[in-house]
């Protein structure tokens, strides 16, 4: 009897684990199914030929090499790949990132941008076949293998499918505004979001470490002033305490600015370095062209401090 209720009770074990493993399945395949709502089967005779293919922040560098350090430095969640074939015609390759946040989607698509836009998703670009584009917390890339007219044609309409399956939208990275629009003569030109010193170092070389100990739940923006043929650096940063602001604008000062009395420096170059810490922000300028526009340039930035939390 007991060896009776043993196997009863083991195949009621069994039967359950299928069920559970079932349930699980099916979800998995709901939950793809339902992200599979993002892209068409086909577009203007261009249907799927490979994928979709998932990867993450671990698997990425399977697919991309060193490029995944660029998207997982913007908190990069999830890479769905698939490519489209059409017989006769260039293959095309749709590249959906799923960001941890909209600032993040934005961050990714500003931070390369140079060709015109192409009316698609909150912000995007096209140019030599390769449309690139942002909306809520995805960044889409779509490009054919070969340019042409027909596969250009398919690769925008593409683009605009699934943008409009992305139903939420979301803003900027707020930090972003407390770049000033002006500061006296210069007048900003450039400015990009960023989280790691490896994206910072991209734009303006600091150090190759990270002095200013930036990390994923940091907020920065730098932006890029002009004056004649000076060009200068501000950079603003917010961090998750004021604790972990004063030990990076300790770092900064000894690593970047060691023996400086003050709070500015005159570097080898014969520019300007300054740097001011007020809360949990650090705010730094780079090459500025005398002490003064350096100062100028603190000063306009701090005071946009507490306009935007």
């Amino acid at each position: 009897m007991k060896k009776f209720e043993a196997l009863i009770i083991g195949l009621v074990i069994f039967v359950y684990s299928v069920f559970i493993s079932g349930a699980a399945f099916c979800d998995n395949a709901a939950a793809m199914k339902g992200v599979s709502a993002m892209w068409p089967a086909e577009i203007y005779g261009w249907k799927i030929a490979e994928g979709p293919t998932l990867y993450d922040s671990k698997t990425a560098y399977k697919y991309m090499n060193g490029a995944a350090e660029l998207f997982i430095a913007f908190n990069m969640r999830t890479l769905t790949v698939l490519q489209y074939g059409k017989s006769g015609q260039p293959s095309i390759t749709l590249e959906i990132f799923n960001m941890d946040s909209s600032a993040d989607a934005y961050g990714i698509f500003s931070f390369e941008s140079d060709d015109p836009g192409a009316g698609v998703g909150q912000g995007s670009e096209f140019g030599g076949g390769l449309l690139r584009f942002w909306k809520g917390n995805y960044f889409v890339s779509v490009y054919g293998d070969k340019p042409g007219t027909a596969v250009e044609a398919a690769t925008l309409s593409l683009g605009g499918k699934v943008s409009s399956a992305v139903k939420e939208t979301g803003g900027l990275p707020k930090i972003l505004a407390l770049l000033p629009d002006k500061v006296s003569q210069y007048e900003k030109k450039q400015a990009w979001f960023l989280h790691s010193h490896i994206l910072m170092n991209q734009r303006f070389f600091i150090a190759y470490e990270n002095i200013l100990k930036l990390s994923g739940n940091v907020d920065a923006a730098l932006g890029q002033y002009v004056r004649g043929k000076d060009k200068a650096y501000l950079l603003v940063i917010r961090y998750p305490s004021q604790a972990i602001a004063a030990d990076a604008f300790n770092s900064f000062k000894k690593a970047y600015m060691p023996g400086a009395a003050g709070m500015s420096v005159k570097t080898e170059n014969g520019k300007w370095t300054a740097v001011e810490k007020r809360g949990e922000y650090l705010a730094v300028v780079f090459d500025a062209p005398d002490e003064k526009y350096a100062a100028q340039m603190i000063k306009s930035q701090t005071g946009r401090i507490g306009e935007v939390k």
